[in-house]
Formats: structure tokens, C-alpha cells, sequence
């Protein structure tokens, strides 16, 4: 019995001090996790949310400090009861966790050694069998070292959590063991290996089958079954690789700029989850350091899972010269855990994050300003245009002489944008508005004029090659020429009061959908079709459409 206790107090307390002071590296990532805990669906003490850091704070230093109590044989009562009552209750919490899946990581030994459900319940039942050694064996801990000096052990040791922790809150966690750790490339973080293991699913497929419910387990085909569908459930059976980095993205009124700003050659991002909880005291720091970093030449923006109201109050009422864009809430807390907080970002990899504390520290040198991201003024009216443009083809609200007046007016600004900015791709105006000009182009009688501006936009990826493919199909349709990648489509009367949707005649028509999946069409030719006009598609020829023209009634 001496020896197994002995073994578990050595055991027992280096686990307590290595998960405590794991966990008083990053109290406020051991507070997040509490949340989690306290919130609804878990154990449903939402009250308790707001003191989270608090809590958190007290029981590592608690969790550390009975670790050296049990290592120097100090209290042993007071020390076995607090292990076992801990224990005890974390064990529950670990079961109660993994068997309802509501919390995928305890938060045992922080980001250092992410454990599943079952795996912390595990070793909670392993903990807990040995505390109860130590419990029913307390009379074998013996005290080492003079008993007199104990309590100024405890005491030292208290003070010491105590201002590590207020160090670690005042600035960053002394080891990051996160994701977005200094010298981490973010885009290399989000990029799967080739051959890594994919997610394996299960599907449970439910059908009638003679008045009975019958269920088929497939792992994705549809199967045969002669019967009514009634549901079908799916179950991941094994998730696959999962990159480091899985939640992060830069997104800005729908459109995602994560490639954009990763490529930057000097970005400065200021990490905010939430602006409406942000520590206010910061934000003069901020307003000085982002200042200074745009006039030495550095690209700045904001990253906050906030709404755009509060964006535009936080830049009001602090006159910030930068602006907000969104990213997941968890991933802005796992980066940094300030709010706000400065990362460096050079070329999509983290050279320095600082707390709000120390924006002073960051040295700053003048850089050459990269190329304006988007003009905003242009993006708007391009934006505006496009919705003109679809009026009268979509919702049907104007009449199609009002929508003429609309196109011919639209070409003419078009027109003007083209020679004072070349096309408006994608650096000038974002990837979802560099499709503006070409739209507006291709539903005007200008297309021979630009198709050579729209090829060289294509090739130099300020256009999506499928609006290439499908402006030059609709030239050579206008041609009456074959086209190459089979986008036109059109419907003939072929002498009949009843309209024959045709796809327009194909330039070696047996390939033509490898040449679709070299520009970037999903679809095949038959697919596109059906989607299109409704029909199956068929083969023609410029021979056959001319006769089935001439057929047509004047």
C-alpha cells in the first residue's frame, strides 16, 4: 500500500501541476472552454458565463497549488479531500460530455495536448481510482523537507500563479501552443496533403416496402430498392484530416478575400471577436499604431465576427482609418486572446502578435505600399449596373423596350470605364463585380470590339475563363459560326406555333466537354442543357439549324 501510494502522489500531482500550469499559460482559453460548459445545452448555467475568467483563474492556481501540496506532504487531509471532490466532479462532466457529444475538447491540458471526450473521460477514471489510493492510504503521506517551511512554499508558490497569471492576462500566453502560433503560414495551415485520409460517412436510407419501414446502410450510393423513400440519415463514421487551420476565412459583404490579404507583403490585422466586448482602453493604442503603420506604407484591416452597425460605430467613435472585415468568431479567439489585439501577417505567415499592451513594442519600418485592394467608388457603381442590367431579364419589372434604353446606357459607361481603367477585373473591383463589365458587354452589340479586351482579361485572371468561353461562344453564334464550348442556346419556331430549344451547333462536338472542364464548367454539355432549355441535348449542324431557320414564319 506505501508503495502504490507513493506512486500515485508522484503520478497524481505531476499531472495536476502540468494541467495547471498549462492552463495558467492561457487562462482566458481555459475560461472559453468553461463557457462552453456553462452554456445552454450543456450544463445550462448561463449566469455563470460572465464570471468564466474569474473561475477559470481560481482553479488552476487551485489545481497548481494542490499539486505541490500533495508533492510536499502539506495539509494531506485537506489535500486527498480537494482531489477527490475535484476529481469527482470532472470525471462527471468528462462523462457527461462524451456520452451527449456536447463538448469535443475538456480543455484538460489547454491547446498542448487536445484531448476527445472519451479519451478525458478515460483519464479521469485513471486519476480517480488513484486519488481514492491516496484517500483511503493519506496516513503513507509523509511530509518531506521541514514542515516549518511548508506554508512559505504554498505561499511563494501562490504568489508566483498569482503574477504569472496576471502577466499572461496583461499580455499574451508565454508558450502558444495554438494553430496561429508565430511563424505559422496560414494558407500552408488550411491546405490538405495529398493522400490524406477523407471523411467516411454512413448512410441510413428509409423506404416503405410493402406497407413496412425498411432501412438500407450505404456509404453514399442511392440503393435499389423497390419501394417509397421516406428519409435517409447520415452518420460520419471517421472525419478524416483535418487541417490545423479549418474556420478561417476574410469575408466582406459575401465575397471571400482570404487569398487576397494572405498575399500581402505587409499586413497588420487587428483581431477583435467581438467589437461590443472589446476593452475599450485598447482601442487608443490601436488608433496609434494603425495610423502610424498606413502612413509607414503597411495594408490594415480589422477582423471581427461583429455586425456592420457595430463595425461602423467602433470606426466612428475611435476615427479608425481602416476597415472591418469578418472571420469566424472562434478562430479570431484562438489566434489571439486579446481584444483587440495586433497580428503581423507577411505573405500569409505570422511574424508577430501582440497585446493591446504592447502595440509600442512593434517596430514598424516604411515599406512600399501595396496596390489600392479594390476601388470602392467603381465596385458600387459596377454593382448597381449589373442590378440593371438583370430588371427586365429576371424579375420582369420593366418592359423590354424600357430595358433597350437601360442596356444602351450601360454599354456607354462601360465604355468609359474601359478607357480610363482598362477592365475592371477582379484586383479593381473583387471577383464577384469583375463579371459587370462582361455582362453588360455581352448583352450589347459591342462584343466584336472587346472580345479581345475580355480574352486578355481571362488569361490574366481578373475574369473567371467561363465568362471568356462564353462571350466567345455567343460571337461566333452571332457569326453563325460553330461554337466552342456549347453555352448558347436558343429557340426555334421550325414553322410550328411550338418552340424548339436548341443548343447551338458545336466545333468538334464529341469533345467538347473536356474543353468545358479545361475553362472551368462543372457541368457537362448534357447537364447544362437540361438546366438550360429542359430538354435533352441533341447534336446539330449549321446545315441543319439554316434549314430549320428558313422554316421559320415571316
Amino acid at each position: 500500500m506505501k508503495i502504490l501510494v507513493g506512486f500515485s502522489r508522484i503520478f497524481v500531482a505531476a499531472l495536476f501541476l502540468f494541467s495547471g500550469f498549462i492552463k495558467l499559460n492561457d487562462p482566458i482559453g481555459f475560461s472559453y472552454k468553461l463557457s462552453e460548459y456553462f452554456g445552454e445545452g450543456v450544463l445550462n448555467l448561463e449566469f455563470l458565463i460572465p464570471f468564466s475568467l474569474l473561475i477559470a483563474v481560481f482553479l488552476v492556481i487551485f489545481e497548481v497549488i494542490v499539486g505541490i501540496t500533495l508533492i510536499l506532504g502539506y495539509l494531506p487531509k485537506f489535500t486527498v479531500w480537494s482531489l477527490l471532490l475535484m476529481i469527482g466532479f470532472f470525471t462527471f462532466l468528462t462523462f457527461y460530455s462524451a456520452y451527449f457529444n456536447k463538448v469535443t475538447d475538456c480543455g484538460c491540458f489547454g491547446d498542448a495536448l487536445p484531448l476527445t471526450p472519451w479519451e478525458s473521460f478515460t483519464k479521469d477514471v485513471i486519476l480517480l481510482i488513484l486519488i481514492l489510493l491516496l484517500f483511503f492510504g493519506r496516513k503513507y503521506i509523509t511530509p518531506i523537507l521541514p514542515i516549518t517551511s511548508h506554508k512559505w512554499i504554498v505561499f511563494v508558490c501562490f504568489t508566483g500563479c498569482l503574477g504569472f497569471a496576471y502577466y499572461v492576462l496583461m499580455h499574451l500566453p508565454v508558450f502558444d501552443f495554438r494553430a496561429y502560433k508565430i511563424g505559422t503560414n496560414i494558407q500552408e495551415g488550411m491546405s490538405v496533403p495529398e493522400g490524406a485520409p477523407e471523411a467516411i460517412f454512413e448512410y441510413n436510407w428509409k423506404f416503405k416496402v410493402d406497407g413496412k419501414e425498411t432501412i438500407v446502410t450505404t456509404n453514399g450510393d442511392y440503393p435499389t430498392v423497390e419501394g417509397t423513400f421516406v428519409d435517409v440519415e447520415t452518420k460520419m463514421i471517421d472525419e478524416g484530416y483535418i487541417p490545423p487551420i479549418h474556420d478561417f476565412a476574410i469575408e466582406k459583404d459575401g465575397e471571400d478575400l482570404t487569398v487576397e490579404f494572405l498575399n500581402k507583403e505587409n499586413l497588420i490585422l487587428i483581431v477583435q471577436y467581438n467589437l461590443s466586448k472589446s476593452e475599450l482602453e485598447g482601442m487608443g493604442a490601436v488608433k496609434a499604431l494603425t495610423d502610424k503603420a498606413l502612413a509607414q506604407g503597411y495594408d490594415v484591416i480589422g477582423l471581427t465576427a461583429s455586425l456592420p452597425k457595430d463595425m461602423s460605430e467602433m470606426k466612428q467613435r475611435f476615427d479608425l482609418n481602416f476597415d472591418y472585415y469578418n472571420t469566424d468568431e472562434t478562430a479570431l479567439k484562438t489566434i489571439l486572446r486579446s481584444n483587440p489585439g495586433i497580428v503581423q501577417v507577411k505573405k500569409g505567415t505570422i511574424v508577430e502578435k501582440l497585446h493591446y499592451n504592447d502595440a509600442d513594442q512593434l517596430i514598424l519600418e516604411k515599406v512600399a505600399p501595396s496596390k489600392p485592394r479594390i476601388n470602392i467608388q467603381l465596385k458600387s457603381a459596377l454593382d448597381s449596373i449589373m442590378k440593371l442590367d438583370q430588371a427586365g431579364r429576371n424579375a420582369g419589372d420593366i418592359s423590354w423596350e424600357e430595358q433597350q434604353v437601360i442596356d444602351s446606357t450601360n454599354t456607354l459607361f462601360i465604355e468609359e470605364v474601359i478607357k480610363k481603367y482598362g477592365y475592371p477585373g477582379k484586383t479593381l473591383v473583387g471577383e464577384k463585380t469583375s463579371r459587370a463589365a462582361w455582362l453588360i458587354l455581352q448583352h450589347s452589340d459591342k462584343i466584336e470590339t472587346y472580345l479581345p479586351l475580355i480574352k486578355e482579361a481571362g488569361a490574366k485572371a481578373e475574369l473567371p475563363l467561363t465568362s471568356v468561353a462564353m462571350m466567345e461562344d455567343r460571337y461566333l453564334m452571332q457569326q453563325h459560326k460553330e461554337q466552342l464550348y456549347g453555352t448558347q442556346g436558343k429557340k426555334l419556331h421550325a414553322g410550328t406555333k411550338e418552340e424548339l430549344p436548341i443548343i447551338w451547333p458545336i466545333q468538334n462536338a464529341d469533345s467538347v466537354n473536356e474543353r468545358r472542364t479545361k475553362v472551368g464548367f462543372e457541368a457537362t454539355i448534357e447537364e447544362y442543357c437540361q438546366h438550360l432549355l429542359g430538354v435533352e441535348y441533341k447534336k446539330y449542324t449549321l446545315d441543319e439549324i439554316t434549314k430549320l431557320e428558313a422554316k421559320i414564319p415571316q
